[in-house]
């Protein structure tokens, strides 16, 4: 496949800038695969499709206000900040990206707040973007945690062409997230309420967790035409004991597992064996699917509408067949389906 095949006109206002009022009422394309076949549902029937004893299986990674804005000393220069990852707890260091990077040099103090009451110092430039910051803070750890987050806002993707506001750190995050360390939320799963969970459990639909550290390279412009010379970034993933016994068991009493999102069909796919079993796992994947890709675990997957040339939108038509989820795509844009992390979603089954 080529990166030219994933092409398509999104008009800019098909990309949704806010979400639906309420999570579970977000548009639902189902997409049938063996028959092409299309319904147009709300994301609260999922449930409809599914039985006890089926399982869905989610992402608990937690986002943190990674997007913050600081000032140069001297200068006053306003620098955007994105916290990519903390590097050492005890020392203070931060994996950070400054935009625009050329004001940035090692031994520069940036100042963060409307009183300067965080400084942070760059100690090491480790790509054409990035740096490593140690911030200087006299306090608990965990005091200096909260004081960092208070400064940043929710990491939306660039592509929402406005500034974050408070409710977005409500809901840029699903409402399970537990493990914190994604800099961008699995947006599939922001569809999931509180009620449709409890729906879930009524139903006798079970559910296992896998992390997975949502990164930045989601967002990266893949820059070759070949796709086999694209190399995803890295990110740290998760599979517990509890997550292969309920997954495994599953597969093995013949129910439907369910994929919640892109990044837990990459983490399924990961740690599945020759005999379609999932083993525990602590480290990092940079696994690339794309078509054509035979898939091992899961029986179907939910996914929001992706924009064109993303990596998701690759996995989704591996997962779906090209033809079949393009076509699907293009159905998407007549009946007005909203695009995005904060966008509608579709069912593959």
């Amino acid at each position: 496949m080529k990166l030219s095949q994933f092409k398509f006109r999104l008009p800019e206002d098909k990309i949704a800038l806010y979400p639906t009022e309420n999570r579970d009422e977000a548009r639902l394309m189902v997409v049938h695969k063996k028959t092409g076949d299309i319904e147009h549902r709300l994301f609260k029937d999922i449930l409809e499709y599914f039985d006890e004893k089926d399982v869905f299986v989610f992402n608990d990674t937690q986002v943190f206000p990674a997007r913050l804005y600081g000032n140069k000393e001297k200068t006053g220069a306003q620098i955007e900040v994105f916290l990519l990852r903390e590097l050492k707890e005890e020392n203070l260091l931060w994996d950070v990206q400054v935009d625009p990077a050329r004001k940035i040099r090692i031994g520069n103090k940036l100042y963060f707040g409307e009183d300067n009451s965080m400084v942070a110092e760059v100690i090491d430039n480790t790509t054409s973007r990035g740096r490593v910051l140690r911030f200087l803070y006299d306090g608990p750890h965990d005091e200096f945690k909260k004081t960092l987050y208070a400064l940043g806002e929710a990491p939306l993707p660039t592509y929402i062409k406005r500034k974050a506001e408070p409710e977005d750190n409500e809901r840029f995050q699903t409402i399970y997230a537990t493990k914190e360390g994604a800099v961008t939320a699995p947006t599939t799963g922001l569809h999931f309420s509180r009620e449709l969970m409890k729906r879930m459990e009524i139903k006798g639909v079970d559910r296992a967790f896998i992390t997975m550290h949502c990164g930045l390279g989601n967002f990266r412009d893949i820059d070759v035409e070949d796709l086999t010379k694209h190399k995803m970034e890295s990110e740290q993933m998760f599979i517990t004991d509890e997550c292969c016994d309920i997954v495994n068991g599953c597969k093995l009493s013949g129910h439907k597992i369910c994929a919640i999102g892109n990044t837990v069909n990459r983490a399924l796919e990961s740690v599945v064996g020759t005999n379609g079993l999932i083993t525990p796992y602590d480290g990092w994947t940079n696994k690339f699917i794309f078509p054509p890709y035979q898939f091992s675990v899961a029986d179907s997957m939910v996914s929001n509408l992706q924009l064109p040339y993303t990596t998701q939108l690759m996995l989704t038509c591996a997962y779906g067949g090209y033809d079949t989820v393009m076509h699907a795509y293009n159905v998407a844009l007549k009946e007005d389906y909203r695009f995005g992390c904060y966008g509608d979603a579709m069912l593959i089954i």
